[in-house]
C-alpha cells in the first residue's frame, strides 16, 4: 500500500470539484444540527480510517445520528442511535442528484434537516440543487486523496500533541476543503478583513478573533498542486522573510508558506520534512509575535 500516492491536480481536478461539493452538503447539515462553538469548530468533518464523518449529531428528541464518507467502500453512510441505517453507493453523480438522494435517505429515515443551498468560500457557486455540471467521481484518485489525508491528518496530530495552551482539534474543513489544525496564544486578534467568496464578513471575523498559527493540508487548486501550509493571523512582523525548513517557502500570493505534497512524498523521510516545517513555522510565528512560550509548551 503506497502511503503516500501521487496526487496530481489536473488528473483529478473534477472530481475534486464534485467531491468538495458533497462535503460541503454534509457539513451545512451538520452546522444545521450542531450548537455554535467558537471558530465554527461545530461544522467540521473529522478523518476516519475509511473516510470523513460529521462525528455523533444530535437531532431533536433526543436522537443521534451521524453521516460518513467511506472512501474505501465508495458508499455515503447515514445510521441513527435507533438503529436507522440507509446509504447510496459514490459514484458519477450531478451535486444535484446527490443532494436529492441524501435528503430523501435523511427525510425516510425520520430526519428532516433543511440547508443553505448556496455553496460558500467558491466563487461563481451554483445552488447545490441545480448544479449538474459537478458530477465526476474517480474512484482510484478519491482513495489517493484519502491516502493522503490519513498522513496528514497523523501528523496534524502529532504537531499539536506537545502544546498545552487552547489549541483546536484536527479539522476537516470543508468550506475550503483542507484539514488544519490552530494554536492560539491567548491574546485576542484584530477582526479579520473578510472578503472570501460567498462567505459573510461576520462569519470569518468569528473564525480568526484570537491570535492563531495554523498549519494543515490542502489538495490543491486551479494552478496550485498538493501542498501542506502555514499561516499566521494576525501576521507578525517579518514573518514572510522568515527562515523555515526546507522545501518550504514562502507566498505573496496566499501569504502563508507552502510545502508541496510532492517534495514531501519523494523525500527520504516524509513525517520528518512535515514536521520540521511545521515546527519552523509555529517557531518563526510564536518567536516574531513574542507569544509566552514557557507557559504555552510542554518541555
Amino acid at each position: 500500500m503506497d502511503r503516500w500516492p501521487s496526487l496530481k491536480y489536473d488528473e483529478w481536478k473534477d472530481t475534486l470539484a464534485t467531491l468538495h461539493l458533497w462535503t460541503q452538503i454534509v457539513g451545512k447539515i451538520r452546522l444545521r444540527l450542531e450548537p455554535m462553538l467558537n471558530h465554527w469548530w461545530n461544522v467540521t468533518l473529522y478523518v476516519t480510517p475509511r473516510g470523513l464523518t460529521t462525528s455523533a449529531m444530535p437531532y431533536s428528541g433526543g436522537r443521534w445520528l451521524a453521516i460518513d464518507f467511506d472512501f474505501l467502500g465508495h458508499r455515503l453512510e447515514i445510521a441513527g442511535c435507533d438503529d436507522e441505517r440507509d446509504g447510496f453507493a459514490l459514484e458519477p453523480m450531478s451535486v444535484s442528484e446527490f443532494y436529492r438522494l441524501i435528503m430523501e435517505k435523511l427525510k425516510a429515515l425520520g430526519f428532516d434537516v433543511r440547508i443553505n443551498t448556496m455553496p460558500n468560500e467558491i466563487a461563481g457557486a451554483v445552488r447545490f440543487d441545480e448544479d449538474t455540471v459537478h458530477a465526476s467521481y474517480d474512484k482510484a484518485y478519491v482513495e489517493r486523496f484519502f491516502r493522503a489525508l490519513l498522513q496528514a491528518d497523523r501528523l496534524c496530530k502529532e504537531f499539536r500533541a506537545p502544546f498545552l495552551g487552547k489549541a483546536s482539534p484536527v479539522h476537516f474543513f470543508w468550506g475550503s476543503f483542507d484539514l488544519a489544525v490552530t494554536r492560539f496564544s491567548g491574546r485576542p486578534a484584530p477582526p479579520h478583513p473578510g472578503g472570501i467568496p460567498n462567505m459573510p464578513d461576520w462569519v470569518t471575523r468569528e473564525a480568526y478573533n484570537r491570535e492563531e498559527q495554523s498549519v494543515g493540508f490542502w489538495p490543491g487548486g486551479p494552478g496550485a498542486e498538493a501542498a501542506f501550509y502555514a499561516y499566521a493571523y494576525p501576521e507578525p512582523p517579518g514573518f514572510a522573510q522568515a527562515d523555515v525548513a526546507p522545501p518550504g517557502f514562502w507566498t505573496d500570493q496566499l501569504r502563508e508558506f507552502l510545502l508541496p505534497y510532492e517534495s514531501v512524498r519523494t523525500s527520504a523521510d516524509p513525517d520528518r520534512t512535515v514536521l520540521d516545517f511545521f515546527n519552523s513555522t509555529y517557531d518563526a510565528a510564536a518567536n516574531l509575535a513574542k507569544w509566552d512560550r514557557a507557559s504555552l509548551e510542554r518541555v
